[in-house]
């Protein structure tokens, strides 16, 4: 096969779908976790870089040997380590033809297509979460981004009822913000606060309660200089803030809210669970993944915000050359601005699932903790939280057990599982994320935790 031909393209477009499925079909069998014999194949990765060039198929054939051995397995149905989530089949199928188009995302002139699924996915989105009609959405790669972007437009709204414009003047003499935040707050959000330009100093940190939730009693006195960040979906516990309290208080006072709900925030989409949103519209900003919870192909975060303008201004970037569509342009609500087409296999899933199919996929993950934490605490295992949505906690009785029990889960290559510090203890964390797992799965999972507690 000549290099770079074109007409041989069908022939390497076979060879992926080949070894795509071939990996798809097997994958259930392999260890959920790379041996460390398999392992041992990345150091066949270490070479020079080639002087000439290599057939491309001799070049897939490579990657496929030695890739296909070495992945971990966290879209199957025994990953229960970070909230990672699963991927559907329309999300691989429709992320396959993405990549083909190849269309970058920006504008609506070079895509729109993009465009087009993005203003769906943006409509379809506001009304399964029942966000204000008024919000925006802007396609990132993760919660952390989206999070860095909710907290920018925040940072200009507040400041411009102070009289301050950060994008004229930037930071130096600004007036103080202050940034409000439980002491369960994911580490990304401090990261992005500082990223933002404010330093730890700015972080005041509200206590939590057993469960992770902020105790709305011991906040800090508000005012418009506030930025609050609530969280939908402890990492660990699962827990969600009163947003109907804390939300309330701050509208009053003139504070904006950001809700980081990288996983959390589905749980609106399902008449089981949207009790635990309630008050979640009162907010002015919303970051969460599609990529989790959802189960749509990585990478694909969510900006959500209230506030059109507020968004537009802390991300837009001007040049003669861009020339604005008609209709939406994805590039003005985010940091980048070519990207690739987020929006497509967004939109697939959600077209897919539909709202009662979401609604499904969100309950089963749900029940699946639930399960999980029933069978695991009759084991004698302990279960260190409520179950609220698909996150559990598991304690051995004291570290030096869980520790040899989380060793013996993570080397057993039948399921996988990571770790945290829990109150001040060392914990097992389980979190159930993908649309494969089921009774089967999760007894194997149970079978593995007795026997590691044996």
């Amino acid at each position: 096969m000549s290099n770079n031909d074109p007409s041989n393209i069908n022939q390497l477009l076979e060879m992926a779908k080949v070894e795509s499925i071939n990996y798809l079909m097997d994958v259930d069998s392999f260890p959920v976790f790379p041996t460390n014999n398999a392992l041992k194949l990345l150091q066949l990765f270490d070479e020079e870089i080639p002087t000439k060039q290599n057939d491309p198929i001799d070049t897939l054939k490579k990657l496929a040997a030695i890739g296909s051995k070495t992945t971990v397995n966290q879209s199957g149905s025994r990953y229960f380590g970070f909230v990672n989530g699963g991927i559907l089949p329309i999300g691989i199928a429709s992320r396959w033809l993405a990549d083909t188009w190849d269309q970058n995302a920006a504008l609506e002139v070079m895509s729109p297509i993009s465009a087009k699924l993005e203003q769906v996915c943006e409509q379809w989105i506001i009304e399964l979460l029942n966000l204000p009609n008024t919000t925006k959405m802007g396609l990132v790669g993760g919660t952390s981004v989206a999070t860095l972007c909710g907290l920018a437009a925040a940072r200009n709204h507040q400041y411009k009822k102070m009289n301050w414009d950060v994008n004229e003047n930037g930071l130096i003499g600004a007036p103080k913000l202050r940034i409000i935040m439980g002491d369960q707050t994911h580490g990304t959000v401090s990261k992005m606060v500082k990223l933002l330009g404010f330093g730890a100093k700015s972080i005041e940190i509200v206590p939590s309660d057993d469960q992770g939730r902020m105790i709305v009693d011991r906040l800090p006195v508000i005012d418009e200089s506030c930025i609050l960040i609530l969280q939908a979906g402890n990492v660990c516990s699962g827990s969600f803030d009163d947003f109907n309290a804390i939300c309330r208080i701050a509208n009053m006072l003139g504070a904006w809210t950001h809700i980081d709900g990288a996983f959390g925030l589905w749980a609106q989409a399902s008449e089981q669970l949207k009790h635990l949103t309630l008050g979640m519209e009162l907010a002015d900003s919303w970051s969460v993944d599609g990529h989790k919870t959802l189960n749509t192909p990585y990478d694909c975060g969510v900006i959500l915000c209230k506030h059109p303008t507020a968004i537009t201004e802390a991300l837009h970037q001007q040049g003669s050359y861009i020339e604005l569509g008609k209709s939406r342009d994805n590039m003005i609500y985010t940091p980048d601005m070519s990207r690739r087409a987020r929006g497509i296999d967004l939109w697939a899933c959600l077209h897919h699932l539909g709202k009662e199919g979401l609604a499904s996929l969100l309950n089963r993950l749900h029940e699946g903790a639930r399960y999980l934490a029933k069978h695991l605490q009759e084991m004698g295992y302990v279960i260190e939280n409520d179950i609220h949505f698909n996150q559990v906690i598991v304690y051995a009785g004291n570290e030096t057990s869980t520790r040899q029990v989380l060793k013996k889960l993570q080397s057993s290559g039948v399921i996988w599982c990571g770790s945290a510090t829990w109150k001040g203890k060392f914990i097992i964390r389980l979190s159930v994320c993908s649309w494969q797992t089921n009774e089967h799965d999760l007894a194997k999972a149970i079978e593995e935790f007795r026997k590691a507690l044996r």
